[in-house]
């Protein structure tokens, strides 16, 4: 399953995101992973969510993020949930079509029963016709 927080860069996504991941982990079974361009926010985490830096890797293009979600995927049995924030930047995906590892990692989540979360600097109109659906939040 997919869940979108859309809107413009600084309208605060990133603020929605942490307290839905927050929340979640007080409830979860399994594990939960928060992957982001930095380690900024890793003091409004809770100490039980897993972050990760993904700029620390040599992920060049989508294909590659989507190859290094299915690796933290294929450690961590108990994964429930991914938060991606800033994912158009952490996927490379900035300026191109997100339709395509949109598709791929809501075949991800259904395969392995896991949730992405995913926070993307765009406008509501701007998302696939094929993921509006998926809009939780739009800012």
């Amino acid at each position: 399953m997919i869940e979108l927080i859309v809107g413009r860069k600084g309208k605060g996504k990133t603020k929605v995101l942490l307290e839905k991941v927050n929340t979640a982990i007080k409830e979860a079974n399994g594990n939960i992973v928060y992957l982001d361009k930095n380690t900024k926010h890793m003091y409004e985490l809770n100490n039980r969510v897993r972050l990760i830096d993904s700029t620390v890797f040599p992920i060049k293009n989508a294909d590659e993020f989507v190859g290094f979600i299915c690796g933290i995927l294929s450690q961590d049995h108990d994964l429930e949930q991914i938060y991606l924030d800033s994912f158009l930047t952490t996927a490379h995906l900035e300026g191109q079509d997100v339709t395509s590892a949109l598709t791929q990692l809501a075949a991800i989540g259904e395969k392995f029963a896991v949730t992405f979360v995913i926070s993307m600097s765009l406008d509501k109109e701007e998302v696939p016709e094929a993921f509006q659906e998926n809009i939780i939040v739009a800012l």
